[in-house]
């Protein structure tokens, strides 16, 4: 197969190129929607439209505070409150952070116990050479900002500045998962993601309450041999966002395809979702007879016609304001601007048909939740907006 760039590189660089047009400041949006499907409408809030640079990732602290943090890609961390971005960031290390392209300050995710322990952890991509940390820092007693001491538990060298995956999220059993690409280039040429002596190309799973700077959960895949203890999942591309599902406890993993296809997996202790011996349901490499019993199918995949190139992972939606959704996964494309919706109730889970909620001009860097469940939108062109009833 010839080489070719990574299509989230191409998306980062040339996403000016796509033409996308759509109501703009809370309008109300028809959806587009598969045949069969109920016809839904949606607004989009907007809560900052300026002085973000590059925001990437949104969340809460589960503390009851109503603050909302914004990643900003160059390695800040800012605070929006009451519909207010604070000035001064919460946290900010970008004298640490590799940025540009795909690289940057790319995770955050809080303690579960962040009110008691005001502890919570970042995932970047370190100056000079661009490996990827994950550490813990914590909240100084009283104030909106954050201690600069940082307790490092992971480096992992990438040898390519992509695919760097970069989500961290807190499972419901409580221990801390990682998402991490296959570490660039194109084709995964170092076969990593199926390597189980590598980290790259998997899922994480570590303890980081006990020991130092981290324990391996003892029903972890691998904890007995065959492995990298730490290794959850395996076969993956780029996951760059993954969510739990609050009600059932479900990992939702969207993967970052190749040249052809996006694919949202249904992730499992232990399995292997097939890159790169597999884009979604289709041989890569090799490119026929590839189906093997032990790699599980995408749940969703769809191809890159209409504009489209790099899934944007969200969250199944549990909030009360848009009920509508109640269950339904909520996910995006970088290039193409959509945001799609998907039911567990759809019969056909691999349909080229995604059910649309919207096509809006925003280039899709990310989706965010706050502790009420309800869901927002991240522009990488620097808005917020919050998904909302019309």
């Amino acid at each position: 197969m010839r080489h070719r760039l990574p299509n989230w590189f191409l998306c980062f660089i040339g996403a000016f190129l796509i033409q996308v047009v759509a109501p703009r400041n809370g309008e109300p949006f028809a959806a587009s929607t598969s045949p069969g499907a109920r016809e839904e409408t949606l607004g989009l809030s907007p809560l900052v439209t300026e002085d973000l640079e590059s925001p990437v990732f949104l969340t809460h602290a589960g503390d009851g505070s109503a603050r909302l943090f914004v990643v900003e890609q160059p390695g800040r961390i800012r605070i929006l409150q009451q519909g207010v971005l604070r000035p001064r960031p919460f946290l900010d290390i970008t004298d640490r952070v590799l940025a540009g392209g795909e690289r940057g300050l790319l995770g955050l995710a809080f303690h579960p116990d962040f009110r008691r322990n005001s502890r919570f952890y970042v995932n970047y991509t370190r100056k000079p050479d661009g490996a990827t940390v994950v550490a813990e820092y914590r909240n100084e007693p009283s104030k909106n900002q954050a201690s600069g001491d940082e307790r490092i538990l992971l480096v992992v060298p990438q040898p390519y500045a992509n695919h760097n995956g970069g989500m961290i999220a807190f499972g419901p059993d409580g221990y801390l998962y990682i998402a991490l690409g296959d570490g660039g280039s194109g084709g995964d040429p170092g076969n990593r993601a199926q390597n189980l002596q590598d980290l790259l190309g998997k899922i994480l799973r570590i303890d980081i309450d006990h020991r130092d700077p981290y324990e391996i959960p003892q029903d972890n895949p691998f904890v007995q041999g065959g492995g990298r203890p730490e290794i959850y999942a395996l076969g993956f591309r780029n996951p760059w966002r993954f969510s739990f599902d609050p009600k059932t406890g479900e990992l939702w993993v969207a993967d970052v395809g190749q040249n052809m296809w996006e694919e949202i997996d249904l992730v499992t202790r232990g399995g292997n979702y097939g890159w790169r011996v597999m884009e979604g349901t289709h041989c890569f490499s090799p490119s026929s007879s590839c189906e093997t019993p032990q790699v599980a199918s995408p749940v969703i995949e769809y191809s890159h016609e209409k504009g489209r190139c790099s899934v944007i992972g969200g969250y199944v939606y549990r909030g009360r304001s848009l009920p509508d959704l109640t269950g339904a996964y909520v996910y995006g494309d970088y290039c193409s601007g959509e945001l799609f919706a998907f039911r567990s109730t759809q019969k056909d889970l691999k349909a080229n048909n995604p059910h649309r909620l919207t096509k809006t001009s925003y280039r899709i860097s990310s989706f965010g939740e706050d502790q009420a469940g309800e869901l927002y939108v991240l522009d990488h062109n620097g808005g917020i907006y919050r998904l909302s009833a019309p």
